[in-house]
């Protein structure tokens, strides 16, 4: 598996926070103006640019001025790569259960010394 460490590293960072996360899924319903996506959270404007800075170096999110207002919108591409690193190990992870299943669902012999 060939990955981008570095902007995955970004995108990873980018997701750790829930303001991050919560842009994100605003911008998955269209394109938002910065004071749109500033409106429902309880922090300063500088603090959303800050936020929206580091979910634009992740590649995350393209920020379009007009005029006076920025749009922004939702670049989902590294989403789908991080999906693609993660699902990697959730392939590993449900052949480590298979295999523990297998094992538990293998019949045990009954030794005779232990009955009595």
């Amino acid at each position: 598996m060939v990955t981008n460490s570095r902007q995955l590293d970004s995108v990873f960072g980018a997701l750790s926070d829930a303001t991050r996360r919560s842009i994100l899924e605003e911008l998955a319903h269209g394109e938002r103006t910065v004071g749109e996506l500033a409106a429902p959270f309880e922090i300063s404007r500088p603090a959303i640019s800050k936020h929206l800075r580091v979910l634009e170096k992740a590649g995350l999110v393209q920020r379009t001025p007009e005029g006076r207002v920025s749009r922004c919108s939702l670049d989902a591409e590294p989403l789908r790569q991080a999906a693609d690193w993660v699902g990697h190990y959730r392939a590993f992870w449900e052949e480590q259960l298979d295999a523990l299943a297998r094992y538990l669902e293998t019949p045990t012999p009954v030794n005779e010394e232990d009955e009595g």
